[in-house]
């Protein structure tokens, strides 16, 4: 998606998504605040409109990673295209994580972070031999079995019907090259516990209360390492609030927006 026009002087927002999705799970993010500040939410490489990072045919390809790295500089790159100085960058889950790696890479640009679902250990040896099952398993077989098997997780059961269509629809969409590379370098990822205690920017951890990939006890123990920082957690919903409880994660993000990050001096 191409970076919106700046309407006011208010800090711009870079929204990343998470696995496996596109920007288009940022829509209610992207609709209520595009009216008062600039707002960047790319489509990461291999995802949504994104071409995927291997070509198909390719051997290799099969083996192909995605660092978060890899991520992380598409974004800069991405800052530099958009002669953004300075921004607030929200991610969940893998975005979340992706979040981290651009705070170590140019945290000179950073003046605030939104992590949501998300955690900062790095893979265990049971993980990594999982993510890379995984992608295995989507090169094979494709998508849609993924899907329907954790759609149920991604949001809560008694989420609204649309929202369950538009998660299972960018499940499905997503290239499996895209979303395997990404497995197999989010499997690679470092300990980023240590950057976040250095961390000196406001944060706010938001999390779902009933979401199983990343639980409360996770954005709790984030909550705690950081040095400036709000955590709330949004009852009724799992993995992904922004798109569940919209309205909750507008206004706590507005809040945090508002108090934490407008009025600061720059």
């Amino acid at each position: 998606m191409p970076p919106r026009t700046p309407i006011t002087p208010y800090i711009p927002l870079v929204l990343v998504h998470g696995h496996p999705f596109d920007h288009t799970m940022w829509n209610p993010q992207i609709e209520a605040f595009s009216a008062t500040r600039r707002i960047i939410a790319p489509d990461l490489r291999g995802y949504g409109t994104a071409p995927a990072v291997v070509p198909a045919a390719l051997p290799a390809a099969l083996d192909a990673a995605t660092p978060l790295s890899q991520f992380a500089q598409d974004i800069e790159e991405l800052l530099d295209e958009a002669q953004v100085e300075s921004c607030v960058l929200v991610g969940l889950s893998m975005g979340g994580q992706i979040v981290m790696e651009c705070c170590d890479r140019f945290p000179e640009r950073v003046r605030g972070v939104v992590l949501a679902d998300t955690f900062p250990s790095p893979e265990t040896p049971e993980g990594h031999l999982a993510r890379n099952a995984m992608a295995d398993r989507l090169l094979a077989e494709g998508m849609r079995g993924y899907a329907d098997e954790v759609l149920e997780k991604m949001v809560a059961p008694a989420a609204d019907a649309n929202v369950k269509a538009h998660v299972h629809r960018m499940m499905t969409a997503t290239d499996p090259r895209g979303a395997a590379a990404a497995l197999r370098g989010r499997a690679q990822r470092p300990d980023y516990r240590p950057l976040l205690t250095r961390l000196t920017v406001p944060a706010l951890v938001v999390v779902g209360a009933d979401d199983e990939f990343t639980p409360v006890s996770d954005a709790e123990a984030m909550h705690a390492a950081l040095p400036d920082s709000t955590l709330h957690v949004i009852e009724g919903a799992a993995h992904m609030p922004n798109l569940e409880r919209p309205a909750e994660f507008n206004k706590v993000l507005a809040e945090f927006l508002e108090t934490r990050i407008d009025t600061a001096a720059p």
